[in-house]
């Protein structure tokens, strides 16, 4: 283990970004946690992030931080917020910090927080020397489109601190009382415990990332030809695009589902179809097969050790990483509706395939409408 890291019992995990991104972190994280006997996991995190995190049974406490240097991060009149977190992390005593980013953020804004709140070992990713800022740090070697996936690059972070992983799953821990509420509310909408059902979530935070909802719609309406109902989910301000793929026939959970309902609805469900967003995450997490219409802005987020089918069309601008399609054409989800709802029937069949009966006539319906 590298020096000094194999006695910090006391670690702060940093992962300032959005669910998807803290939940594509767990698996490094549960490393960590198993790597030293008696280890405390926090995890410094946006309100997002904050959410995620009661669904990791590995992190012990969660401190909420809007950093400056986020974009989602609103403007404040001045930095004593920041000082007061330094003085709360010097507080923490913590003997080690894990800094945990993408590979278009500089971690040295989050390097110097911990350094000023003297935590004695910090690690990340970094473009450039850190020289006093970090301790231990692995050079960035993510650009272009032989990216890392999101999870390997974190799992190769705390393997070069001494902690291989013996597990790259991602794993949640859904709360027992969410899965009996998601079954009650399934039930009052006449869908039985056996009955086969997909989740269809239509939305995400970056436009250049949103499938149009009328060909969800189209999705939708193919599935349930094929005797397979309709759960269309989303924020509570993603209610009216819900409802515009969920059409008169599916279920519009949009905003009446909380993140341990949603994913044990997920959990629940034969698939997920949705955008590149974070419920994508939480099928991965809870094994669940998942049909992504993914925008090709970044290589590093697609479904991780789960079936899958990742759709998208191959365009001259590929891997932008942009959150507005710079040619206002989101030609990269240029997918029909036919291609998409053909993906999620083959992937409810083989899922299905080892529990006879468990889709009645749904299989052989399927394989019509692929036929078709």
């Amino acid at each position: 283990m590298a020096h000094g890291w194999e006695s910090a019992g006391r670690l702060l995990c940093v992962r300032l970004d959005s669910l998807g991104d803290v939940l594509m972190t767990q698996p490094a994280i549960r490393t960590l946690k198993g790597a030293v006997a008696g280890r405390r996991i926090t995890l410094l995190t946006s309100p997002a992030g904050a959410e995620a995190a009661r669904l990791v049974p590995e992190i012990d406490d969660v401190i909420v931080y809007e950093a400056p240097w986020m974009k989602a991060t609103p403007p404040r009149p001045s930095p004593a917020h920041d000082f007061a977190m330094i003085d709360r992390l010097r507080a923490g005593r913590f003997e080690g910090a894990v800094l945990f980013t993408v590979s278009t953020q500089d971690p040295l804004s989050a390097a110097m927080l911990t350094y000023l709140a003297e935590i004695p070992l910090r690690a990340g990713n970094c473009a450039h020397n850190p020289y006093q800022l970090l301790t231990h740090y692995l050079p960035e070697r993510d650009s272009g489109p032989d990216q890392r996936h999101e999870v390997r690059r974190q799992l190769d972070l705390v393997a070069a601190l001494g902690s291989p992983s013996n597990n790259d799953r991602m794993a949640i821990a859904v709360p027992p009382a969410a899965r009996a509420a998601v079954r009650t509310i399934l039930a009052e909408h006449g869908i039985g415990p056996d009955e086969p059902f997909a989740v269809i979530h239509p939305g995400a935070s970056a436009p250049s990332r949103r499938y149009e909802p009328g060909r969800f719609r189209v999705v939708a309406e193919a599935l349930e030809a094929a005797g397979v109902r309709c759960v269309v989910t989303g924020d509570p301000g993603e209610r009216e695009r819900a409802q515009a793929v969920a059409g008169g026939s599916a279920v519009n959970l949009a905003g009446m589902l909380e993140l341990p309902a949603l994913a044990a609805a997920i959990e629940a469900a034969s698939v997920l179809v949705t955008n590149n967003t974070g419920p994508a995450h939480l099928a991965a997490a809870t094994g669940t097969p998942v049909a992504v219409t993914y925008a090709r802005t970044n290589p590093q987020h697609t479904p991780w050790m789960v079936p899958s089918r990742v759709l998208s069309r191959d365009v001259a601008c590929s891997w932008c990483l942009k959150s507005v399609c710079p040619e206002g054409t989101n030609a990269c989800l240029d997918v029909p509706p036919g291609e998409v709802a053909s993906a999620a029937l083959g992937l409810i069949a083989m899922r299905h395939s080892r529990d006879a009966g468990a889709l009645g006539a749904i299989p052989a319906r399927a394989s019509a409408a692929r036929a078709g």
